[in-house]
């Protein structure tokens, strides 16, 4: 039986952010800004935008989603799900929170590593 994408352990990210997460899996809050064949360009909470590839499954039609993947190189992340958040998201408190998770003083506190 294969594990669900729940089972797999993903931190909440911003474009920055990818590089420190290659090759794990990931979640990016974002907005579309364009589709091309197997791909869409998305715009991250930070501003920056970010290539997701496709795998089968398509993008949200909402305003915002939630792209679950694993990290591809610095600016792709390779989908394996995404989840509807509406059409109305504060991006600039999405990026704040993500940051103080990020943050040093935090980020081992609220992660633990199973590496």
């Amino acid at each position: 039986m294969a594990a669900s994408i729940e089972s797999f352990p993903s931190h909440r990210v911003n474009s920055s952010l990818l590089p420190r997460f290659s090759q794990k899996v990931v979640r990016l809050t974002c907005r579309p800004i364009k589709s091309t064949a197997g791909n869409w360009t998305v715009q991250a909470s930070d501003g920056g935008e970010v290539t997701v590839t496709l795998s089968g499954d398509q993008l949200s039609s909402d305003a915002y989603f939630e792209v679950i993947g694993q990290v591809i190189n610095p600016t792709t992340i390779k989908l394996y799900r995404s989840m509807n958040l509406g059409n109305e998201l504060d991006m600039t408190l999405v990026n704040d929170t993500i940051n103080l998770m990020h943050d040093p003083r935090f980020f081992t506190n609220i992660f633990v590593e199973t590496e």
